[in-house]
């Protein structure tokens, strides 16, 4: 019983049309994520691209509105930097065309407010007194968040956190 596979739920063409189209309905998704749900649904390769190809047709399925509703997303929700956003959409496969163009619709005001925000709120929480060594967690905090050490060195000089 352990070792017993999972077996892929098997939908006929039509079943995982609809059922694609509800998942795409619900959130936005990149392909990668769609193409890899039909083949979990045991479709196969030919049934699974005409599937993409109708869902972007009827505008299920838009790389460029996953992008940038993916982007502000974890910008506005999980506080994370251009960076950690960047790879993460990478490994959904988004054209980097697109990626670059979702990070754009950041404002640059609104980032370094970000920025700032989860740092003094780090910085609220940290009993490290040594300046150096709280300067490191901050900066190592900041880099985690996906953020720009340029950015995070700049603003630590300057607010002195």
């Amino acid at each position: 019983m352990e070792n017993e596979q999972v077996k892929p739920k098997i939908f006929s063409r039509q079943q995982a049309k609809v059922k694609a189209e509800s998942y795409c309905a619900y959130q936005e998704r990149s392909q990668f994520e769609i193409r890899n749900k039909l083949y979990e649904w045991g479709l196969f390769q030919n049934d699974v691209e005409e599937i993409i190809s109708e869902l972007i047709e009827s505008n299920f399925l838009n790389e460029e509105r996953f992008a940038l509703a993916y982007t502000l997303g974890k910008f506005r929700i999980k506080s994370w930097g251009k960076i950690k956003i960047k790879q993460a959409l990478k490994l959904k496969r988004v054209p980097d065309k697109l990626i670059k163009k979702s990070l754009q619709s950041i404002d640059d005001d609104d980032y370094l407010t970000m920025l700032k925000r989860i740092l003094e709120k780090k910085a609220e929480n940290l009993r490290e007194t040594d300046s150096f060594k709280r300067r490191y967690l901050l900066t190592r905090y900041g880099s985690g968040k996906g953020f720009e050490l340029d950015l995070i060195s700049d603003l630590l000089i300057s607010n002195k956190l």
